[in-house]
């Protein structure tokens, strides 16, 4: 079986496949569309890690152009309009900023996310890859409806199988899988979440493998641990635009579009840059306000604008809860025998500092920022079982007429493993007489850690802090209401008409069996809620 792993990021898109004679991971890369990255082994050796930028641009009625292509011709220049960026964090926050309108078709984060994925895989042909089985990496946090998205992009892909993995979770196989019976801490910190896992596999070796002196086969990982925000890498970049144009009495509202696009590009090669220099500087000029741009910025200034926004705050809290929930399961930090640093923005100096501070230089280990994630996805295909729990909670929303507020009757705490059902089910009653149909709105419960940008009166960006919030999202992907039963004969007020069961599969789906306790029926058995129309 080909299967292809897809690690579809903020900033950048890693795509792999395994060498069918080394059994070893290989990076696509696609001539029109990647860009290469060099990495220097431990060896001294110099690798080529391509990656596809995750930009689209449209240029013409169903003509896009994506990574490179848009990179490299600085098409982002040209029309803004027509330029989409941060799409996937867009789509996996849940949050739909207004569609555009170019020639004609309607633009949106999901559907250019899409149209990136689709014309990607339509390149694996020329790499001689027909794959049977694709894995998609997603982030911890992820809600069910962004995991459905995938799915159901496999579906129109026409790929035989599919697979989910947690992003942090994969790097964290990717090692263990190496390494049998590992502790093993990620940190992947990308352009737009930041996600950790801890992880433990368990080894096996059967009579015959010892007999013949090989590797031990991995049976089991389990995840310890998860913790997750939605910060990255383009809002580091964000926040040293703001940091500029506050030092030269300017703001956001007075910056064009295509001004804003330039600053953002050099904010960014300023970070790259710090990451092995202690001071940086780069120049622009704006020929559209004919204005002279000359952007300076040391570690030292770079470290301060991340503790003001609460981002290295952010990242101390990560592991905070990461090392309180191992060590309520009696693992201490000083079992954690790796830890290991993914992403883009585990290059920022900064980040690398604390996290050290945490567990000591000789732990912390950096060797695949780039493609750690696909490559351990890729290693999930040799493990029999993954046991994984619970990120989010599931619940029942509930609208309370008198204090005009919403209540949540609860049906799987976060942290429970899964697969696992509810031990009690749910009897429910109609409302009103003659009432053919029982609806709920069932939905996920989640902490969030996102960067908020506010503007004052005068229309000035101002600091763009951290926001923690509790927020709800529906399994129903138009927000509405799940219809668990249609009732024949209709329902009469204070008599118990069905009886629901709920239980949650290895694909951390949510799955309802329903009983009419009249007819006797049984009207579903063991479907995804999140499916029913």
């Amino acid at each position: 079986m080909t299967t292809v792993a897809i690690d579809f990021g903020t900033s950048n898109t890693i795509v792999c496949i395994l060498e069918s004679d080394t059994q070893s991971p290989k990076n696509l890369r696609f001539n029109q569309f990647s860009r290469i990255f060099k990495k220097k082994t431990a060896s001294g050796e110099v690798q080529d890690i391509p990656v596809v930028p995750t930009l689209a641009f449209v240029k013409g009625k169903n003509e896009l152009l994506l990574g490179e292509q848009v990179r490299a011709q600085r098409w982002e220049f040209t029309q803004p309009e027509r330029f989409f960026k941060g799409f996937k964090r867009d789509l996996v926050m849940d949050f739909q900023p207004p569609s555009r309108q170019i020639d004609g078709h309607s633009y949106n984060a999901e559907s250019i996310a899409e149209q990136f994925l689709q014309t990607i895989w339509q390149q694996l042909p020329e790499q001689r890859v027909k794959p049977e089985k694709v894995i998609f990496t997603v982030p911890v946090g992820a809600f069910e409806r962004y995991l459905d998205w995938f799915r159901d992009l496999a579906t129109k892909l026409k790929v035989a199988e599919v697979q989910l993995v947690d992003e942090s979770t994969a790097a964290a196989l990717g090692y263990a899988i190496k390494h049998p019976g590992t502790l093993v801490l990620v940190v992947d910190f990308g352009g737009g979440t930041l996600d950790l896992s801890l992880v433990r596999t368990a080894s096996h070796t059967s009579h015959l493998s010892q007999s013949q002196g090989s590797e031990p086969k991995v049976l089991q990982a389990q995840v310890l641990a998860k913790s997750d925000a939605y910060v990255g890498g383009i809002d580091i970049d964000a926040w040293i635009v703001e940091h500029y144009l506050q030092q030269i009495g300017s703001s956001r509202s007075e910056v064009e579009g295509v001004g804003w696009q330039n600053l953002l590009e050099i904010a960014e090669q300023l970070k790259i840059r710090l990451s092995t220099v202690e001071s940086a500087k780069e120049s622009w000029f704006d020929d559209e306000n004919f204005m002279a741009h000359e952007l300076v910025l040391s570690r030292e200034e770079l470290e301060e604008i991340l503790e003001s926004r609460q981002m290295l705050e952010q990242l101390r809290q990560a592991l905070d809860e990461v090392l309180a929930i191992a060590s309520h399961k009696g693992i201490t930090k000083s079992q954690i025998e790796q830890v290991l640093l993914v992403g883009g923005s585990c290059l920022v100096p900064a980040v690398q500092q604390l996290v050290i501070s945490y567990f000591g230089r000789s732990r912390v280990k950096l060797d695949k920022p780039f493609e750690a994630v696909a490559h351990g996805a890729l290693a999930a295909n040799q493990l029999i079982e993954v046991d994984d729990y619970l990120h989010h909670s599931y619940a029942i929303r509930l609208w309370e007429a008198v204090p005009r507020t919403y209540s949540y009757f609860p049906l799987f705490d976060k942290g429970m493993k899964y697969p696992c059902k509810r031990p009690e089910p749910l009897i429910l009653q109609v409302a009103t007489e003659e009432q053919r149909e029982i609806r709920l709105d069932i939905g996920e419960v989640a902490e969030v850690s996102r960067a908020e940008i506010t503007f004052d009166t005068q229309g000035r960006m101002n600091s763009s802090q951290l926001h923690h919030h509790t927020e709800y999202r529906s399994l129903d992907s138009q927000q509405q209401q799940v219809c668990l039963a249609y009732l024949d004969p209709p329902g009469k007020v204070k008599q118990d008409r069905i009886v629901v069961n709920f239980e949650v599969d290895q694909d951390r789906v949510l799955l309802v069996t329903v009983k009419d306790l009249l007819t006797k029926q049984l009207l579903i058995k063991k479907q995804a809620i999140a499916k029913l129309k």
